[in-house]
């Protein structure tokens, strides 16, 4: 995307747009991949910059314009969506930022207005019989062009699709998740996999601004051994699962004191164990969920240490409120 970036307002690069309308011509269909419902991530006002954030948590409000609404993605809180700016009561002053598969898909219908489209999200697909007409459209070749999420990454077989395109590959290396990369390389290869599964070849565009990533690099030679082989290396000179553990401590409750103290208490408490490390407490990167503050702590351990009842038996010695949780997820698959 550095070197052959979209046309501005665009969020497909040339070269993908060029190859789509050449598999249209060939009367064969494509699939735009992006793991974002939605419009846009991001609603603001470009006179006096307020942005909409959930009122239970620090995330901001998906924009969704087929329901009309601005929604969370974390707690489910909605809202219609606003015609001026509640903050400087401004008209036609809110723009949306970032791309979801609902803009993507106004994108190509502006670009192949004679093409057929379909988004395919839990939005549009949430039950059976959904499923089961998008899959006959496919079939009956009454779908040119399919932009969607992780919903179609697997359990399809379309021997007409012949081009995917992944529109944001490094939307998923965000959020410091430990298992970032992995499940980045997953996913794109298992939507790389719908293309080209009949008897005509298949092609894959993918969209990146970080090319020369170990996880694109994997994604581009397909080789797949040596990717888990540098994941392994690296995981094992940081010491992290599976050569060693983390457990996250989070602290949480309506209250933001309660939580704060509750979690401090927690920290001056750590016991001192050999190859056992504590850090922490801090803010959660998702501080507030819904409607209850949050606080973390990290445990790093060596492998062999019984890091469950370590914990078990520091925390078992300390009274906190009765409006405090505190909940502990030994080696956790997200640090939010």
């Amino acid at each position: 995307l550095i070197k052959e970036p979209p046309e501005r307002g665009r969020w497909l690069a040339p070269r993908l747009v060029k190859a789509m309308q050449a598999t249209l011509e060939r009367r064969e269909q494509s699939l735009l991949f992006l793991n974002r419902r939605g419009y846009a991530p991001l609603t603001l006002c470009r006179t006096c910059g307020h942005r909409f954030q959930c009122p239970n948590c620090t995330a901001w409000m998906v924009e969704h314009r087929l329901t009309r609404r601005l929604a969370c993605h974390h707690c489910g809180h909605a809202e219609p969506t606003p015609r001026v700016c509640p903050e400087c009561k401004g008209e036609d002053t809110l723009v949306a930022c970032g791309p979801g598969v609902e803009r993507i898909a106004d994108e190509v219908t502006a670009l192949f207005p004679e093409a057929k489209t379909a988004v395919v999200t839990s939005d549009t697909i949430w039950s059976p019989a959904k499923a089961a007409e998008f899959v006959g459209r496919m079939e009956a070749g009454d779908i040119d062009i399919v932009v969607g999420t992780q919903l179609v990454t697997k359990g399809y077989h379309f021997p007409n699709l012949t081009l995917v395109g992944v529109v944001d590959a490094d939307l998923g290396l965000d959020g410091g998740d430990l298992r970032a990369a992995e499940r980045t390389f997953q996913q794109i290869r298992q939507v790389s996999g719908r293309a080209g599964r009949g008897e005509k070849p298949g092609h894959v565009f993918i969209q990146t601004h970080s090319p020369g990533a170990q996880v694109m690099q994997a994604l581009i030679t397909g080789d797949a051994d040596a990717f888990y082989a540098a994941e392994t290396d690296a995981r094992k000179d940081a010491g992290a699962p599976p050569f060693g553990r983390y457990a996250a401590i989070v602290v949480s409750s309506e209250d933001q004191s309660c939580a704060h103290d509750t979690a401090k208490l927690v920290g001056r408490s750590a016991p001192e164990v050999e190859g056992m490390h504590v850090y922490g407490p801090a803010p959660a990167p998702l501080a507030m969920l819904r409607g209850r503050h949050r606080y973390r702590l990290l445990v790093h351990a060596r492998r062999a240490l019984d890091v469950q009842d370590v914990i078990r038996d520091w925390l078992g010695k300390l009274e906190w409120p009765s409006k405090v949780r505190v909940t502990v997820d030994v080696d956790p698959y997200n640090f939010l």
